[in-house]
């Protein structure tokens, strides 16, 4: 018994979190149960196709300035177990709020060839913060 491919495979099958991969240009490679609950695309409508499709559209020319900026020099300032904070968009047009952190995509030979992402959907969580925030300053007027 292989106990990390075991352990590997549980992560990668999980429904909490999304993990996505995408190739040097962007395009989904890998999209798991996680990323179909979260954006509510099925894997089969995810794979092959741009990263656009969970980005929303007033973020994605600087997302893409970011990404071909990491895949020309192999490395990002956020590849370092810092986790990000942006918002994203569902199939069904809701704007979703994300946590994430990437990963780097290497090859035997060290090349880079894409990045991956776990995400998980903070929405209500920054939704509950922004009316506690609302309420204390209705409060202090």
């Amino acid at each position: 018994m292989d106990v990390s491919q075991i352990i590997g495979d549980a992560i990668l099958s999980a429904q909490s979190d999304a993990i996505i991969a995408s190739d040097r240009k962007g395009e989904i490679i890998f999209w798991n149960p996680g990323a179909e609950r979260i954006f509510g695309f099925t894997r089969t409508e995810a794979i092959g196709r741009s990263l656009d499709i969970i980005i929303p559209t007033r973020l994605q020319k600087r997302h893409w300035e970011g990404y071909r900026r990491v895949m020309e020099i192999g490395e990002s300032r956020y590849g370092q177990g810092d986790v990000l904070a942006v918002p994203g968009a569902a199939k069904d047009g809701r704007q979703l709020s994300l946590e994430f952190t990437i990963a780097l995509l290497r090859d035997g030979s060290g090349n880079l060839f894409g990045l991956a992402a776990i995400m998980r959907d903070v929405t209500k969580r920054f939704e509950e913060i922004r009316a506690l925030k609302r309420r204390v300053s209705e409060m202090t007027k």
